[in-house]
């Protein structure tokens, strides 16, 4: 028997702090779904108090998922932990995380507060949010720059107040393997009642080490690793889930613990938060990247075909590689359709067959322009409906027509709808996607800067769907836009003027550690 290690994804939290990757109510119940089928333990649904459209996804995804613990984060604040406390109220399973800096130069220069100032609000947090519930979780934020002998006496305090979690983050990815697995070593050790509380670690991964430092802390006792898919998170990103989960698993020699994730969601979940984020997935990215079960090497193929295990240290299906072929086609109907986007936990209720009709129509036009149907190419088709469908969308493309060659300067003619009116133009450019791109500036004017352009291929074959992401800025806002079509010109268009959407419609988001805290 070992213990069971608690997988925390926060996803839908600290991964939509990346710059540009803010996702809307829609999108994280999407996600939050998906995370329950991959049997996540605790989703970290966001921090309520940043906005009213924080708050709302919080509440919306607490009041969908039945199998997983959600959790809303609160600085060590009345107000913000009040405010989680009215979020999460529908879980069926909830927690309240919250957290106060303890590193010398944030109580300095962030807080302004003395060390014994912060020792009394970290045990007033703890103590009102178990107020509304007996699950709750503290930080010392910047743990890993902390002074040990502080760290040990916050924690004391805090489990004393309540918390039956204590999150150890290295905030900043300032420390090495090595030396945070000591670390939490010594605080189990040191501070007397850590056998109250479960021991857990966020690491990011400024020096790529956000994995290697969780694991780490799970050989010295942690039972709790605070991770998201893709490894997503602001900076360098977060510990990736399916890096962590896969180490686990596949070293059972050496972890004297184990998961209960449903390992085979792993790639859905992982192409899911792509598409939605915009953040492409690089090719050779270990467990979920395009490469990671792949062999070039003819020594390797050969060794692979002799007996798997000479190259390969996982089975592909066991995260979910070859397993999400969707058998339809155009002659699919409506129940058909509609069942299997059911069991992918895409429904539609009371009042959304407007939704259902559109995206039904989108699948018969991808239908007719490619044989074979893959989940990721309905997750796509998804997003791109629904992106076209919300209420707040200024700009629709109606008609594009693009014309390019070696003997030609390439041009397009477009037609948007501009607010519900149609208007047309015709712009050139140094290529298809250019002209493109200044067609919709020269109608729309919006004074935006392209900051970044990608391509990637949903599904394997000339075929293929096309995912274009673009990442526009506008007076220091920063949005992704997603667009998915087989016509790679006619996917750069959605894609921007999704961004655009975006960016002139914006929901106002604080950075959950931006506010001073009083």
């Amino acid at each position: 028997m070992t213990d069971k290690l608690i997988v925390f994804d926060t996803t839908l939290r600290d991964g939509e702090q990346s710059p540009g990757a803010s996702m809307t109510k829609d999108e994280k119940i999407r996600i939050a779904k998906a995370l329950e089928r991959l049997r996540v333990d605790v989703i970290e649904a966001g921090f309520p108090i940043a906005s009213p459209g924080d708050f709302e996804a919080v509440q919306a995804v607490a009041n969908t998922i039945k199998d997983s613990t959600v959790c809303g984060l609160a600085r060590a604040l009345d107000k913000d932990i009040d405010r989680a406390a009215e979020a999460i109220k529908g879980a069926a399973s909830a927690r309240i995380h919250t957290f106060i800096a303890t590193s010398p130069v944030h109580m300095k220069m962030k807080l302004h507060k003395s060390p014994e100032q912060v020792l009394e609000q970290a045990v007033r947090a703890v103590k009102r949010a178990r107020q509304y519930t007996d699950n709750v979780e503290f930080s010392p934020e910047d743990a890993g720059r902390s002074e040990t002998d502080f760290l040990c006496r916050v924690i004391e305090a805090a489990i004393d107040a309540g918390a039956g979690t204590i999150n150890i983050p290295d905030t900043v990815g300032y420390t090495l393997p090595e030396y945070f697995g000591k670390l939490i070593a010594e605080l189990r050790e040191r501070i007397p009642n850590s056998d109250k509380a479960i021991f857990s670690v966020h690491c990011h991964n400024d020096l790529g080490l956000a994995v290697a430092n969780s694991l780490a802390a799970v050989i010295n006792g942690a039972r709790q690793v605070e991770c998201t898919i893709n490894g997503l998170g602001e900076r360098a990103g977060n510990a990736a889930l399916e890096e962590v989960a896969m180490a686990i698993r596949t070293r059972h020699d050496i972890f004297p613990c184990h998961t209960e994730l449903d390992t085979t969601q792993i790639v859905n979940c992982s192409r899911l938060v792509s598409s939605i984020t915009g953040f492409p997935v690089q090719p050779n990215k270990a467990i979920v990247g395009a490469n990671a079960f792949a062999h070039e090497a003819g020594i390797h193929q050969d060794g692979v075909l002799k007996h798997r295990q000479t190259y390969e240290i996982m089975r592909a299906e066991d995260v979910g590689w070859g397993a999400n072929r969707m058998v339809l086609g155009k002659h699919s109907g409506r129940n058909a359709f509609r069942d299997r986007l059911k069991k992918l936990d895409i429904e539609f209720g009371s009042g959304a067959e407007a939704s259902f009709d559109a995206m039904f129509a989108h699948f018969k036009e991808l239908a007719d322009k490619k044989h074979d149907i893959y989940d990721e190419d309905l997750q796509a088709l998804v997003s791109d409906t629904l992106a076209t469908a919300h209420e707040q969308v200024k700009f629709k493309l109606v008609a594009l027509k693009v014309c390019c060659g070696t003997a030609t300067k390439p041009h397009a003619d477009m037609t948007l709808s501009m607010d519900g009116t149609e208007k047309s133009i015709t712009a050139t450019g140094s290529g298809p996607v250019d002209a493109t791109f200044k067609a919709i500036e020269t109608l729309v004017n919006s004074g935006v800067n392209l900051l970044v352009y990608s391509v990637n291929n949903v599904t394997n074959g000339t075929d293929a769907q096309g995912e274009v992401g673009v990442r526009l800025e506008k007076d220091g806002q920063i949005v992704n836009g997603q667009g998915a079509d087989t016509d790679i010109v006619i996917a750069s268009a959605k894609a921007y003027l999704n961004a655009l959407n975006k960016i002139l419609t914006p929901v106002e988001r604080k950075h959950p550690q931006a506010a001073r805290q009083v």
